[in-house]
C-alpha cells in the first residue's frame, strides 16, 4: 500500500483518537467514506493501529525504563521478537551502537526491575549484558497499558 499525503493527513488527525471521520473529512475536503475506507485500509495493512495510550508518569505506582541489551548472537531479529513477548516490554528496537536491542519496559508495583530481570529476562538465552536507564521525566511519552 502506498502511504500518500492524504493518508498521512488522516493519521495526523487521528492523534486525537476520538475525532470523528466526519470532522476529518470536512477539514481535508474529502468525503467521510473516503476517510473511513482509507483508515480501514491503513489498519488492514498494519500501517495504522488506533489504540488507547497512557502517560506512565500519571498512572500511580508505574515507571518506564529503557534497557540496552547486548547479545551473544547476531540473530537480532529473532531475539527482538523473543523480547517483544516478555512481560512488561512495551517495545523493542534493533539498534546500532554498543547495544543490539533497546527495550522500553513498563514496570508497576509488584513487578519492578528485580522481577523483570529475575523472572523474565533470566529465562532468555543469548543475553550477554543489560544496562538499565530509568526514565525520571519524559515528554510526549505515551504507552499502551499492558498489565
Amino acid at each position: 500500500m502506498k502511504v500518500d499525503k492524504l493518508n498521512i493527513s488522516i493519521v495526523r488527525h487521528l492523534r486525537e483518537g476520538r475525532k470523528s471521520y466526519k470532522i476529518i473529512a470536512e477539514d481535508l475536503g474529502v468525503s467521510e467514506n473516503t476517510v473511513r475506507s482509507r483508515v480501514s485500509k491503513l489498519e488492514e495493512e498494519g500501517v495504522l493501529e488506533i489504540v488507547g495510550l497512557v502517560d506512565p508518569e500519571k498512572v500511580p505506582r508505574h515507571r518506564v525504563v529503557m534497557v540496552g541489551v547486548k547479545l551473544t548472537t547476531m540473530d537480532l531479529v529473532k531475539k527482538g521478537e523473543e523480547f517483544s513477548r516478555v512481560r512488561g516490554v512495551v517495545s523493542v528496537s534493533v539498534v546500532t551502537g554498543r547495544f543490539d536491542l533497546i527495550l522500553m519496559v513498563l514496570l508497576k508495583e509488584g513487578f519492578g526491575l528485580l522481577e523483570f530481570y529475575t523472572e523474565e529476562v533470566s529465562r532468555l538465552e543469548g543475553v550477554q549484558s543489560v544496562e538499565t536507564f530509568v526514565v525520571y521525566k519524559s515528554y510526549n511519552l505515551k504507552v499502551p497499558y499492558i498489565f
